[in-house]
């Protein structure tokens, strides 16, 4: 099967570590002996590319220098942050659908692979209409429908249109019920992305980092709700703990000066962008992984929380508010602590399972166990061919 990923975003490098479940992906499809392709924007110049078997095709959409509206942040955050940027889109939509449209009567595909049918929906249209109606199938991540409409609602107009000529496809259950309003009664598969399951096994929590490690790692933008987390920790500062931040982005700067506000500097570690190796070390000795996400002033929260997967998969306890996709991971009591989004609650969420070795470890194995049965990519890969092979019902 020769198969088009249509995509915002793509690792520059080896060491990038945006989109991993998309790589993955991909990566898996290839190694299953299909041929892969991926349409991505440039970013500052950057041509196409090979990695683990897989094509990356990069349209360009603007001079060099200007092309950063994708890969540092999300299209939102970055026009939210600088509406200068805003200038670039047009021609961000027009290079991307040319592209799109060259690429399909090049390589004639079977299946196209739409993420984020806002921006990327006409891209993902032209390249199947050119490939001679190629199977379309579009992945929703649920930002996309918040944005469409808290910012743009035309856009509700577009995904109307845009759903009835797709196969749909959900990464969690509270994203499905986002697209059924404009689905027309059409199926809606619900498919996760999962993380490999790390063949060495964890540590136990007493072999882990004296004193006990947290760890959160993310973006740093308002809805991940890090300033929420180092409030839950400010009510816990009377005990021993340490937190690890790992990742980067525009919220870097305040929150290590809120770090500071509530004496909390030496205590807390911002590990900035680290190495697949290093990141493997973090999750290995942390007694505690937290995703305290929240809803951002465009009522955005997290889709699916991908990182909770990561963290299960290394047998680490996980805690987490109960928002987006965290609720199709995270079973209360059983494989994770979910908690109302309030820093009272996080932080006794937090302290039950640093107080409780014996709890932490049976959270954490039951957690392990849930990656392996539920989000394992054969699984996965599996179930998104099925959605490939059936009758497709575009107009």
């Amino acid at each position: 099967m020769r198969i088009l990923h249509v995509v915002t975003a793509w690792p520059r490098d080896p060491e990038d570590v945006i989109t991993p479940w998309l790589a993955t992906l991909a990566e898996k499809q290839s190694e299953r002996g299909h041929e892969v392709d991926v349409l991505a924007p440039s970013w500052r110049g950057l041509g196409d590319q090979v990695a683990d078997g897989v094509r990356i095709r990069r349209f360009r959409y603007a001079p060099a220098r200007w092309e950063r509206l994708t890969h540092e942040e999300t299209v939102p955050d970055r026009l939210q942050r600088q509406p200068a940027y805003a200038a670039l889109v047009p021609g961000y939509l027009a290079a991307g659908v040319a592209a799109a449209w060259r690429l399909g009567r090049e390589r004639r595909y079977d299946v196209v692979h739409v993420h984020w049918a806002v921006p990327h929906g006409l891209a993902g249209r032209a390249a199947a209409r050119a490939s001679r109606d190629a199977g379309l199938v579009t992945t929703f991540y649920g930002a996309e429908i918040r944005w469409a409409e808290k910012r743009f609602p035309p856009a509700r107009a577009f995904l109307r249109w845009y759903c009835g000529r797709s196969r749909l496809v959900a990464i969690s259950e509270s994203t499905r019920a986002m697209i059924a309003p404009y689905a027309g009664g059409r199926a809606i598969e619900v498919i996760p992305y999962g993380v490999p399951l790390p063949e060495a096994p964890p540590a136990a929590p007493h072999e882990r980092a004296d004193p006990p490690r947290i760890l959160f790692v993310g973006r740093l933008v308002a809805r991940k709700g890090v300033d929420r987390l180092l409030d839950a920790l400010a009510r816990i500062a009377d005990r021993a703990w340490r937190l690890e931040v790992v990742g980067f982005g525009p919220e870097r700067d305040p929150l290590e000066l809120h770090a500071e506000r509530l004496g909390l500097s030496d205590r807390v570690e911002f590990l900035g962008r680290v190495s697949s190796a290093d990141l493997v070390a973090a999750y290995r000795r942390a007694s505690c992984f937290v995703l305290p996400a929240t809803l951002d002033e465009r009522a955005d929260t997290e889709g699916l929380g991908v990182v909770l997967l990561e963290a299960m998969s290394y047998g680490v306890p996980v805690v987490a508010t109960r928002r987006g996709g965290i609720v199709d991971i995270v079973e209360d009591g059983r494989t994770g602590v979910l908690v109302e989004d309030d820093p009272a609650a996080l932080a006794h969420g937090i302290g039950s399972v640093l107080d409780d070795a014996e709890r932490a470890r049976a959270l954490g194995e039951a957690g392990r166990a849930r990656v392996r049965d539920r989000f394992g990519w054969d699984s996965i890969v599996d179930r998104l061919e099925a959605v490939y092979r059936s009758p497709g019902e575009e107009r």
